[in-house]
C-alpha cells in the first residue's frame, strides 16, 4: 500500500484531535485516550461515562465543522512531567502515557489549537481552519477497543473518521465502500454456496461446497499448466511435523505465536504445518544434486495451518487452513536474476488472465539495527541479495516501492499489491529471497569445479491462496465470474415441461465435454427460470422451446450481453470451448 503523504497525515492527525474536541464539547465526562491517523482517515479513543450509539456520530461530526473555523493555528509547547500531570490529573490514561514518556526520557509536549489542549508528539496543519476543506471529512463508525489493545485492560469506545485532501477524493473512498459491501465476499459466497464456516468444525476452517470446489479445482489446474510450461516439477508433502524440523529452520523461534500448540506423540512433539519451505528443503536434499540440476523449481499446493487470533478472521480473507500455491526454486547465484524475472513475469500473466490492470510490487528490506533479533545476522547476505532483487524490479521496468523493516526473517520479500475492479486494494501474493535456511538444512550441489556450494531459494506464490484470492475475486468480479472459472457455467433452461428431453440431452452433451452445466427441470414458469439464472450469475443460458426444435437450433443468452440469438448448438459448443481454452 502507498502511504499516505506526510501532509495528508498531518491532516488526518489534526482532525483526530478535532473529533476529541467535538466530543468532549458534547460529552465533557468523556476521557480522551489516543487518536492517530490511520490509512483512510483517523480514530480516536475514549472512555464514555454514558455509551454512545452511531445516531451520536452525526451530532459529533456537526460539532467538529462548527469548532473548525476557530482553530487558526496549532501550536506545540514543551512541558515538564509535572505540569502535564497537572493538566491531565483527572484523566488516568494520559498519566499512564505521560509516566511511559518520562521513564524514556523523551519531551513532553502539550499541542493547542483554540480551547482544546491534547497531549502529542506532533505532526499537525499549523492553520487547520485554512488547510483542512471542511468536506473532506466524515465520521463513519463506532467499535469497542480494548486500552493499548490488551483484552485485559479496560474496553473504550473507538470513534473511526475518514479524511482525504479534498471533498471529490472522499466521495471517491465512500463510493467505493458502498460498492464493496456490495461485492462483500462473505455476502456473495453465501448466495452462490461457494464456502461455509460450521461451529464444529471449528473457526476459521472453510468447508469448500461444490461451487466454491469448481473455482479451486479451475485456480489449481490454471497453476499446474503454468507452471508445467515453465519446468517446475510438483510435489506433495505431509501436513504436520517433528519439532526438530521447524527449529532447524528457525520457523519456530520466529514464527512460533502463529503455530497451532505440538501434540505429544511417541515421546516428541510434533506441528501442524504452518508453512511448506522446510518439508521441500527436505525433499531437495532427498538425492545428490549437481549444478547441472539447477535451477529445481519444486511446486505444490500446499495446506498449511497458522494460529490466527479469533478476533482476527474474517471470511475467506484471514482463516486458519490455508492451501497455498507454493514453490521453492533453488538457483545458483548466476541464475537468480533470470529466475527471479521469471517469476514476476508468471504474476503478470496472472494479472492479464484476471483483468487486474494496477499493481505494484511491495519490496520489503529488513532494518540493520535488528540483526539478529527480527532479522538472521547476515549484514553482507542482506545487503546483496537485497542489491540482487532491486536489480531485477529496475531492469524489469516493474512498478514497484520500497519499505524498509518488514522483510522475512530469512531475506527480502516481495509482497505484490493489486487492485480489483472498484479500485479496493488486496495485498494479493508474495515473493521471498533466502540466503539462509539452505545452509542450516546443509542443502548443496556439486559444482562445476567439483566443490559443494548452497543454493539460493526463491519462495514464491503467485495465486496466494485459495482461500484469500478466491474471497478477492468473488469481490473483483462482484460474483460474475467469467465462463472458465464460474461454478455453474451454462443453465439449459426448456420452455415448457414438453421440451425437458430436448433440454437434458443438450446438458449430457455439455458434461460429456466437461463443461459444467444444469437442466432447470423445476415446477417454476419459464420467466421465472430465467430469472434465477440470472440471480445465480451463471455466464450462459441455453433457451430450447418449439421454435428452436423445428429449426434444429438453440437460443442463447449472455448473462453480461442479453440475448445473443439463434444458433446451431455445434456453433455454441465451439464458442463455449474456444473461450474456456483461452480463459477470456
Amino acid at each position: 500500500m502507498n502511504p499516505p503523504s506526510e501532509k495528508l497525515n498531518h491532516l488526518r492527525h489534526t482532525l483526530a484531535h478535532l473529533l476529541a474536541a467535538a466530543v468532549l464539547e458534547l460529552h465533557p465526562d468523556a476521557k480522551p485516550t489516543i487518536g492517530p491517523a490511520i490509512d483512510n482517515g483517523f480514530y480516536y479513543d475514549f472512555e464514555f461515562g454514558t455509551p454512545i450509539a452511531e445516531t451520536d456520530l452525526k451530532d459529533i461530526e456537526k460539532r467538529m465543522r462548527r469548532l473548525l473555523p476557530s482553530w487558526k493555528e496549532m501550536t506545540g509547547v514543551p512541558v515538564t512531567a509535572d505540569e502535564a500531570r497537572t493538566r491531565f490529573k483527572d484523566n488516568p490514561y494520559k498519566l499512564e502515557l505521560i509516566e511511559e514518556i518520562t521513564v524514556k526520557g523523551e519531551q513532553i509536549t502539550l499541542y493547542t489549537a483554540s480551547h482544546f489542549t491534547d497531549l502529542c508528539r506532533g505532526g499537525h496543519m499549523e492553520n487547520p481552519a485554512k488547510e483542512i476543506p471542511a468536506d473532506s471529512f466524515k465520521l463513519s463508525r463506532i467499535a469497542g477497543a480494548y486500552w493499548r489493545g490488551d483484552e485485559n485492560n479496560k474496553q473504550l469506545t473507538r470513534i473511526y473518521g475518514l479524511a482525504f485532501e479534498t471533498k471529490e477524493k472522499l466521495d471517491e473512498y465512500v463510493n467505493m465502500v458502498k460498492e464493496a459491501e456490495k461485492r462483500d465476499h462473505r455476502k456473495i459466497g453465501k448466495e452462490m454456496d461457494i464456502f461455509e464456516f460450521d461451529d464444529d468444525v471449528g473457526a476459521g476452517l472453510p468447508l469448500w461446497l461444490p461451487n466454491g470446489a469448481a473455482i479451486v479445482e479451475e485456480l489449481e489446474q490454471l497453476a499446474r499448466e503454468t507452471e508445467f510450461k515453465a519446468n517446475y516439477v510438483r510435489v506433495r508433502t505431509p501436513h504436520l511435523a517433528k519439532e526438530s524440523m521447524y527449529l532447524k529452520s528457525g520457523h519456530l523461534p520466529y514464527y512460533k505465536e502463529t503455530m497451532f500448540p505440538p501434540m505429544e506423540y511417541e515421546g516428541g512433539k510434533y506441528y501442524l504445518k504452518a508453512m511448506n519451505c522446510p518439508h521441500h528443503h527436505k525433499v531437495f536434499a532427498a538425492r545428490p544434486k549437481s549444478y547441472r540440476d539447477l535451477p529445481l523449481r519444486l511446486a505444490e499446493y500446499g495446506t498449511v495451518y497458522r494460529h490466527e487470533k479469533s478476533g482476527e478472521l474474517f471470511g475467506l480473507m484471514r482463516v486458519r487452513m490455508l492451501e497455498m500455491n507454493d514453490a521453492h526454486i533453488y538457483c545458483t547465484e548466476e541464475q537468480f536474476d533470470q529466475e527471479f524475472k521469471a517469476v514476476n513475469e508468471m504474476y503478470l500473466h496472472y494479472f492479464k488472465i484476471f483483468g487486474l490492470g494496477k499493481y505494484v510490487m511491495r519490496f520489503s528490506t529488513h532494518d540493520p539495527k535488528r540483526l539478529g533479533e527480527k532479522y538472521v545476522n547476515e549484514p553482507k547476505l542482506w545487503k546483496k541479495t537485497e542489491d540482487m532483487v532491486r536489480k531485477v524490479l529496475i531492469d524489469s521496468k516493474i512498478p514497484y516501492i520500497e519499505v524498509p523493516n518488514e522483510a522475512a526473517f530469512y531475506g527480502p520479500k516481495i509482497d505484490v499489491q493489486v487492485w480489483s475492479a472498484i479500485g479496493r486494494e488486496f495485498t494479493l501474493a508474495t515473493n521471498q529471497v533466502d540466503f539462509s535456511v539452505p545452509k542450516k538444512f546443509d542443502l548443496t550441489y556439486t559444482d562445476s569445479d567439483g566443490k559443494l556450494k548452497t543454493p539460493l531459494c526463491i519462495h514464491r506464490a503467485p495465486l496466494g491462496t485459495h482461500e484469500r484470492f478466491i474471497g478477492f475475486l468473488i469481490e473483483h468480479y462482484g460474483g460474475n465470474f467469467p465462463l472458465w472459472l464460474a461454478p455453474m457455467q451454462v443453465e439449459v433452461i426448456p420452455v415448457t415441461d414438453a421440451h425437458i428431453p430436448a433440454a437434458q440431452k443438450i446438458n449430457e452433451t455439455l458434461r460429456n465435454m466437461m463443461i459444467r452445466s444444469n437442466t432447470d427441470s423445476s415446477n417454476a414458469n419459464f420467466g421465472k427460470k430465467i430469472r434465477n439464472a440470472k440471480t445465480n450469475r451463471i455466464p450462459y443460458f441455453i433457451i430450447i422451446g418449439d421454435k428452436d426444435i423445428a429449426a434444429n437450433k438453440v437460443t442463447l443468452e449472455s448473462r453480461d450481453h442479453g440475448q445473443i440469438g439463434q444458433l446451431d448448438l455445434d456453433e455454441v459448443l465451439k464458442k463455449f470451448a474456444e473461450e474456456i481454452k483461452e480463459r477470456k
